[in-house]
């Protein structure tokens, strides 16, 4: 690997190629393909650049123009790091039905996430991005039949798997589809150079469309594609839409599959359970059910076959879906056993008593006239009337940010621990002069119009009660009254009710 890139799209694929010792069977030699290693932690990545970089190529988009795609998350991720480097607007269209997580990554890319209802399925969000491409002049990227899919994987993936096998035969290849660009792409060329390799295709059991035999029915109006008879809701995000991609029926058109395997979503989920505990692997879903169809080949594979599966993507893309649910965040017994097993730092023993604030403490440090200067005209400023007095690192003073950022209302936060307030100790001055104006040394502080609102919680409450949205009212400061039910769910995780 080269010590430097000139940007992060360099370093998309040469991903590894790793070996699993504790779950194969003795008999086969069992490797993994570890997509999780591209930057944004999927094998969609390399879909991303390669769609991305033909339609350059070929004048299909213009610099600064929008790009939108429907996606379950892993494209829309890459395509959000890929379009961020390039300078282009992103939107994408996702059904409701897949992980938070994958939404908020995406929006943290910079990229927009348009949700559409999760009974329209795959077909509806596909639907839904072509009519904004053609509403607003933006280009789409059909990565469902974009064949500049597939060629990123003809000329990147597969030559990488020929380089790692080419002193022992691959005699199986097993991955999953979604769009069917790593199948077709990697196929093709594993048919030209490797012809003895068995290419395996994965898809759930309980959703065949591959299996059913049942051909994809014609597409709908605009080209968009119906929705397949044998298609049920399943476990494995970013495998198996609602339709046959183009893509995927182009190989098996191609005759490039050999074998289908059927896989269980409780066969993925143990499968990949199993690989973080007892491999270290963090992969999704989707590499688990892969690595449940390498294990049902590997189990009825000649002695010394090799077989190589495909992860497609990491394991955080999965934490708010049915394989995080029995996951405790609290501590097990067998944890709280190892907790009580020495004295120190134990929950079952009653904290310390706080210490109880007082002004004579305030007064330990030595208050300048600026400071207490500087607290009166912030607190009296009437061009910003709400301000909060925080810290940087402070949970609860993001939970008042929260709250603000969610009902839409401006401020002006000081944070005193901040670089700005710590030349000459002055944050802490200012704190002490905050301290003795309005008796409360805790932080965060809350006014609005002059009038002391208090701490984070007492701020919370007076939400609650109605008592703080007269005093936005008074102060001119405009907010949405319906965007918050409950504030308290803005406090810190571990301060919420179990």
């Amino acid at each position: 690997m080269r010590p430097r890139f000139a940007n992060i799209l360099e370093t998309i694929g040469r991903t590894p190629i790793v070996r699993i010792n504790k779950l194969a069977p003795d008999h086969v030699h069992l490797f993994v393909k570890v997509e999780a290693f591209n930057p944004m932690g999927s094998v969609k990545d390399r879909l991303a650049l390669g769609v991305i970089e033909e339609a350059e190529r070929a004048g299909a988009l213009n610099p600064g123009q929008t790009v939108v795609e429907a996606t379950s998350g892993n494209t829309g991720i890459g395509l959000a790091m890929v379009c961020a480097q390039r300078g282009y607007p992103l939107v994408v269209i996702m059904s409701e039905s897949f992980s938070l997580e994958r939404r908020k990554i995406l929006r943290f890319l910079g990229a927009k996430v348009v949700l559409t209802p999760a009974h329209l399925k795959g077909t509806g969000m596909l639907a839904k991005a072509v009519e904004l491409a053609e509403a607003h002049g933006w280009f789409l990227c059909r990565q469902f039949e974009n064949e500049a899919n597939a060629d990123m994987h003809s000329r990147t993936t597969a030559p990488e798997i020929l380089e790692a096998f080419e002193d022992e035969p691959l005699d199986y290849w097993v991955t999953g589809f979604g769009t069917g660009g790593t199948l077709k792409g990697v196929a093709r060329v594993l048919r030209e150079k490797s012809p003895s390799t068995r290419i395996v295709v994965c898809e759930p059991d309980n959703s065949q469309l591959l299996g059913s035999g049942e051909p994809q029915p014609p597409p709908l109006s605009n080209a968009i594609p119906a929705s397949h008879r044998q298609f049920r809701p399943h476990l494995m995000q970013g495998w198996s839409p609602d339709f046959i991609p183009k893509l995927t029926a182009d190989a098996v058109a191609l005759n490039l599959i050999d074998e289908l395997a059927p896989i269980s979503g409780r066969d993925a989920m143990q499968c990949t359970r199993d690989l973080a505990t007892k491999e270290g692997i963090f992969t999704g879903l989707t590499g688990g059910a892969t690595l449940a169809g390498g294990l049902a080949i590997g189990r009825k594979a000649p002695a010394g076959s090799t077989i190589l599966c495909m992860l497609p993507d990491t394991g955080e893309r999965y934490l708010s879906t049915p394989l995080f649910f029995d996951v405790p965040e609290d501590m097990t017994d067998e944890e709280l056993e190892i907790s009580t097993s020495t004295p120190s730092a134990r929950f079952d023993q009653p904290a310390p008593p706080a210490p109880t604030p007082s002004k004579p403490e305030a007064a330990a440090v030595e208050i300048p006239d600026e400071a207490r200067a500087f607290v009166q005209e912030a607190i009296q400023d009437p061009r910003q009337p709400v301000v909060l007095f925080a810290l940087e690192w402070c949970e609860f003073c993001w939970s008042i940010r929260k709250l603000f950022a969610k009902a839409g209302i401006e401020y002006r936060s000081i944070d005193l621990d901040s670089v700005d307030y710590q030349s000459d100790n002055r944050g802490t001055t200012i704190r002490a002069a905050l301290t003795e104006h309005t008796g409360s040394n805790t932080i965060p502080q809350l006014f609005i119009g002059g009038e002391y609102i208090g701490g984070a919680t007492d701020s919370f409450e007076a939400w609650r009660e109605g008592r703080l949205q007269p005093r936005l009212r008074e102060e001119g400061i405009p907010f949405d009254a319906d965007a918050v039910n409950d504030p308290y769910g803005f406090l810190p995780a571990w301060l919420q009710p179990r």
